[in-house]
């Protein structure tokens, strides 16, 4: 039987200031393959190459990956400043149509770093720029230096809600978690359900209410050493039954059936 196919979706980057790729993170792959049990598909996020249909005829589920870029304020009514920093407007135009769209028929989708706001934002969220500035907040921004290793260290901890999808899936209330991200949610959208939180209130881990499908999402960066670490390693395995699930044209698991 072959293994189910996860799209990753994809960032849009330069190389040398000239040469246009789509690119993802080896930690992506690599955590799709090893702990997922998926092939992993890179996705190219661009309406002009690639329609919502025909990725989710393609593809058993999807990783909405951390990227450089955030979404465009336009996608939740707010005007643009220079504290939103870069945008990706094709990424947008893939991403948030296909999370609808998959939330909708029940097929599995992964939400990680920007994926989660993506989630959010499809979900009618609205977002900070700059959560670091708010009253009370912590610095959840990548270390600019140090190897990789340091930037990606546990650095706080994240407590989800008593008895809830993340609670049951972790088989633990409170967990360890790195952090590298600038922007966090500001109004949570009626479907997105908060499922966890930084100690600084920052929103960690959500959930899509009555969706028929896996909508797990996470603010973190779970695919760092996804295989051993005690967090990623179910989240990324959880994923995999789903997707199998839904390549077998099972029914698709709820976030309430997750044991």
């Amino acid at each position: 039987m072959r293994r189910p196919i996860v799209g990753i979706i994809g960032n849009h980057h330069l190389i040398n200031d000239s040469y246009e790729i789509h690119g993802g993170g080896r930690m992506n792959s690599e955590a799709v393959s090893q702990v997922t049990g998926a092939v992993p598909l890179i996705i190219p996020s661009d309406p002009a190459i690639v329609s919502v249909a025909e990725l989710m005829d393609t593809c058993d589920g999807f990783l909405f990956t951390g990227g450089r870029p955030n979404v465009h304020p336009e996608e939740y009514g707010e005007t643009p400043t220079p504290a939103h920093g870069d945008f990706d407007r094709n990424r947008d135009r893939i991403a948030l149509p296909l999370i609808q769209a998959c939330v909708a028929a029940g097929q599995p989708i992964l939400g990680v770093c920007r994926g989660f706001q993506e989630v959010a934002v499809a979900m009618g969220s609205t977002l900070h720029p700059e959560i670091r500035e708010l009253p009370g907040r912590m610095n959840h921004r990548m270390p600019p230096d140090g190897t990789i290793e340091e930037k990606f260290a546990l650095r706080h901890t994240v407590t989800f809600t008593e008895g809830g999808p993340f609670h049951r899936l972790m088989g633990a209330r409170e967990v360890m978690t790195n952090t590298l991200h600038g922007q966090g949610i500001k109004q949570p959208g009626a479907r997105f359900v908060i499922d966890g939180h930084a100690p600084d209130g920052t929103h960690e881990a959500a959930y899509v209410a009555d969706a028929p499908g896996f909508t797990l999402a996470v603010q973190w960066h779970p695919e760092y050493r996804a295989a051993e670490d005690p967090v990623s390693r179910p989240l990324f395995a959880a994923f995999g039954d789903a997707v199998r699930a839904w390549a077998a044209r099972k029914a698709p698991q709820s976030v309430r059936q997750i044991a």
